[in-house]
Parts: structure tokens; C-alpha cells; sequence
């Protein structure tokens, strides 16, 4: 059984959290055979479900790969609105053979009548949301803090180097939280809503001001990333993936800075673009001679 303490004061976040793609559980190895029919053997991600409770309420049971159950469940439970920012969190409480972890508030919680009303989302693991997805963004208001396209470009280079599941076995998506050009906590999950929960829950846990961040992420721009990032308060999110329509026209409200399709130096803006300074000089690629 693990506890995970949770601080209510904010912190200067300094800690990287990245990938352990060796860790014991996270894959296993498999035999098959390749296209000529010959036997290979390859690491394939585990993935395994996680029930989560707040206080004596089931609430949902996710499909993960069971790394940081504790900041998954905080994580969730915070971008469903169920575990509200002012919320004192007593303690959370993780049992491995259960799958089960528990989310323990001062505040007595009750929400039913919001578990009735389920969304199944676009992520790739099948991703659950409750009750009306655009509750209370008319009250979200992001700070105009300035990304650099210096930064973008120098995480992009940092980030696909750094060791992770994806590369190990595949089948995986991964979501960074970063400050300016430096990767803070590197999260990785069969579901990007799981990649990105989990780095709420840290954030929580942390007290992390959202306020500086970007996130960034290898999968696609859809109205849920948009939505979970601006409940958590980052105001720039970046994919080397692609967008949705309904994606870009919540981002555009909600005047989030939206960017995708960022392979090296190359990228689209479709939503905040008073964010961006172009810092850096575009190296544009030597044309081949003309056929």
C-alpha cells in the first residue's frame, strides 16, 4: 500500500519525471512472427485496469499502464471538477492486488447524479468524461504568458530523444509538461487523457503554477486535450500530431494557443497566435535538384 502526500503550498517546480521504459510491468515480451514468417520476439505495453474512488464513491475504472496510480486518480478526479482546487486531500491511498485507488477529502462528496451523465471520448483507450463537458469554461481565463519558438523547437529536439515506452514497444502516447524549453514531467499512457491526467494530478499534488507551462503532447488535437488543458490553467498546447475541428474552435474561444503538426522546425498555429514570438531563424531544408 503506497500514500502519496499531497501539499496544498505551491513550489518552484525543478523535478523532471521522465519515461522508465525498463521498469518492471510496464511491457512484457511476446512471440510472433514477422513477414517472411520467421519467429520474432517483441516488447508489448501491459495494460491493466485501475478503479478510482473518491472517498467512499466508485467513481470510474481506467485502462492504464499502472505507473503513478496515485496522480492519475488526483488527476482525473481534478479535470472532471469532482476534486475541487481548494480541496484538502487527507490521503490517497493505492493497493496493487485491489487495482484500486482512493482519493480521501476533508470535504464530504457526493456525485451520483453527474456519474449518470457519461461521455465516451475520442481518446485511444476510450476515455469517460462526466456530465457536461463545457461546464464552466465561460469562466476560464488564460494568462498571455509569451511562447518562443526557440523553446518549441529546442523541446521538440529534447523530447525525441529522451528515452520512453513509445519507442520500447509502441502502442503508447506521452504528454510533457514544460517551462519554456526545459521537459518538467514526461507522462506516457495507452490513453493521451491518461497521459495528460496524470500531470494534473501531479500539478496538484505539487501546487505547480499552470500559469507558465506548455504542454506538450504526441497526440491529436481534439476538444477533450483542449478542454483538460485549459481546466488546468495552461495556456499553450503543442502536438506534433494533428488537429479537430471542434479542437481549434474551443481553443479560438477560449483564446488558448493551439499548435500541431510540429516536425522539427515546422509547425501550424491555429489558435493564439498573439502568444508566439518568432525568436528563431527557420533552417529551411536544401531543395533537391528538380527532376
Amino acid at each position: 500500500m503506497e500514500r502519496l502526500p499531497v501539499s496544498t503550498t505551491p513550489k518552484i517546480v525543478s523535478t523532471l519525471i521522465a519515461p522508465e521504459p525498463e521498469k518492471a510491468g510496464l511491457t512484457r515480451r511476446v512471440t510472433g512472427r514477422d513477414h517472411h514468417g520467421e519467429e520474432v520476439e517483441i516488447a508489448v505495453v501491459e495494460e491493466r485496469p485501475l478503479t478510482i474512488y473518491l472517498n467512499s464513491q466508485e467513481i470510474v475504472t481506467a485502462m492504464t499502464i499502472g505507473d503513478y496510480p496515485e496522480y492519475l486518480a488526483l488527476g482525473f478526479l481534478r479535470n472532471q471538477g469532482m476534486l475541487q482546487r481548494e480541496d484538502v486531500v487527507t490521503k490517497v491511498d493505492y493497493d496493487d492486488d485491489l487495482e484500486v485507488v482512493v482519493v480521501r477529502t476533508e470535504r464530504k462528496t457526493d456525485y451520483e447524479e453527474k456519474l449518470r451523465k457519461k461521455t465516451r471520448t475520442s481518446g485511444c483507450a476510450v476515455g469517460t468524461v462526466f456530465g457536461d463537458m463545457m461546464e464552466g469554461l465561460d469562466q476560464i481565463r488564460l494568462p498571455e504568458t509569451p511562447v518562443k519558438t526557440s523553446w518549441l523547437y529546442a523541446l521538440a529536439e529534447t523530447i525525441n530523444r529522451m528515452p520512453s515506452l513509445y519507442l520500447a514497444a509502441g502502442a503508447i502516447h506521452g504528454t510533457v509538461l514544460c517551462l519554456e524549453d526545459k521537459p518538467l514531467v514526461y507522462m506516457e499512457d495507452v490513453g493521451r487523457h491518461n497521459a495528460v491526467d496524470k500531470i494534473a494530478g501531479w500539478m496538484f499534488a505539487e501546487g505547480a503554477d499552470p500559469a507558465d507551462k506548455i504542454m506538450y503532447t504526441t497526440g491529436r488535437l481534439t476538444s477533450e486535450m483542449v478542454i483538460k488543458c485549459a481546466q488546468m490553467g495552461i495556456p499553450t498546447l503543442v502536438s506534433r500530431s494533428g488537429f479537430t475541428a471542434w479542437g481549434v474552435e474551443i481553443a479560438s474561444t477560449l483564446g488558448l494557443t493551439l499548435i500541431g503538426r510540429m516536425r522539427g522546425q515546422r509547425f501550424v498555429c491555429l489558435s493564439g497566435e498573439n502568444r508566439l514570438i518568432r525568436d528563431a531563424e527557420v533552417r529551411e531544408k536544401p531543395k533537391g535538384p528538380k527532376a
